[in-house]
């Protein structure tokens, strides 16, 4: 017996001995206006690290974060530092689609694999060859919401209201108002904001004056949580939705009790974990940070961890960033901590969207939908 355990612990010795160094670069905004965002994909991909810090092989995942602050030259500089100079074997990142799309085309010009976590917009991996996501397209989101709202919730017209200068915003609004009007709904006005605004009491008097049965929000959280805000303060008391950019727990915090009531789409449910590594996740979550809510975004970064290092795994015999991009977009019912999770040839997921609502200030989960 002691014989047997001496094998073992000299095998285990000398794989760790032998075992290298994988480096994965981080790129996420962890201060500025989105900070929130990035803060949640992070808290997930540190926790699913000590869940699975080695490869197959012992070989050691060393993650090398950058900050970049929600700012595109920010991200621009920190992704060609990783790359040239940290010598990552791939990436994950960013947070918001605008600075998405700056991180991909930094991984294109360099040939490194790119998972996105939670950039939605439709066309963000068009003629890409290294990017890839976890999460839904928002033609899917979009579409799955107006479906819900008309059938489900039986409601016949809607307010927009649309940052324009956000990509986001811009492709989420038009998915759910080609859906929506597909489902004989009516789009009585699309009034327009801006990201950074903090005013919006000519907002609120547009609303309670057109009186729609909804409003629908595709928009970041802190526009959102002031837009419920001030809409509540002079008596609009209609049914305010949104999409997964006020998935966390800062538009609560923001919005207050004026966001109780407010039905939006999302990623994942943590009372409602469907696969066993999203049981595990939960515990370890919970262990790590107190508490087993799990933001969604958490659980969206977590899964661009473990796709990555499930195709890096795959390539354990010839780890290389050509290799490892082949195996991401090869990626078929991956049991994820957010779900099943496929990725086809062009990077894109296929997997479920959830619909919550928030009661007294917790997100409460309504329903899934399916592709």
């Amino acid at each position: 017996m002691k014989k047997n355990i001496f094998i073992l612990f000299i095998l285990f010795f000398n794989t760790c001995i032998n075992a290298k160094e994988i480096r994965l670069g981080v790129a996420l905004p962890l201060t500025g206006s989105v900070a929130a965002y990035g803060q949640d994909i992070l808290s997930g991909i540190e926790v699913a690290s000590k869940l699975n810090s080695r490869l197959s092989n012992g070989d050691e995942i060393k993650i090398i974060l950058v900050d970049t602050k929600g700012d595109k030259l920010e991200t621009s500089n920190g992704l060609n530092r990783l790359i040239s100079q940290d010598k990552v074997l791939g990436l994950i990142g960013e947070a918001t689609t605008p600075n998405t799309i700056q991180a991909i085309s930094i991984a294109e010009d360099k040939k490194i694999p790119i998972i996105a976590p939670v950039a939605s917009g439709d066309k963000l991996l068009n003629k890409k060859q290294y990017a890839s996501r976890v999460c839904f397209k928002d033609s899917f989101q979009g579409e799955k919401f107006a479906s819900y709202v008309t059938n489900e919730l039986n409601l016949k017209n809607v307010v927009i209201i649309i940052d324009q200068g956000n990509i986001y915003s811009l492709g989420l609004a038009k998915a759910f108002e080609k859906a929506f009007k597909e489902h004989s709904g009516k789009v009585i006005k699309k009034l327009i904001i801006n990201s950074g605004d903090k005013d919006f009491r000519a907002i609120a008097s547009q609303l309670k004056s057109l009186n729609p049965d909804f409003v629908y929000m595709p928009i970041y959280h802190p526009e959102a949580a002031l837009i419920a805000r001030q809409a509540k303060q002079i008596g609009f008391n209609k049914i305010l939705t949104a999409g997964d950019g006020i998935a966390n727990q800062t538009f609560i915090k923001l919005g207050g009790n004026s966001v109780d009531g407010v039905i939006f789409t999302d990623s994942f449910d943590f009372n409602n974990p469907t696969t066993e590594l999203g049981k595990k996740f939960i515990l370890a979550y919970e262990k790590e940070k107190g508490t087993k809510e799990v933001p969604a975004f958490s659980a969206m970064g977590a899964d661009a961890y473990f796709v990555m290092v499930n195709a890096m795994n795959e390539c354990i015999d010839n780890l290389n960033t050509e290799c490892i991009n082949n195996k991401i977009h090869q990626t078929k019912e991956f049991q994820g901590v957010s779900g099943i999770i496929s990725i086809d040839e062009s990077g894109n997921a296929i997997r479920s969207v959830v619909i919550k609502e928030i009661k007294n200030q917790k997100q409460v989960y309504k329903t899934s939908i399916n592709p």
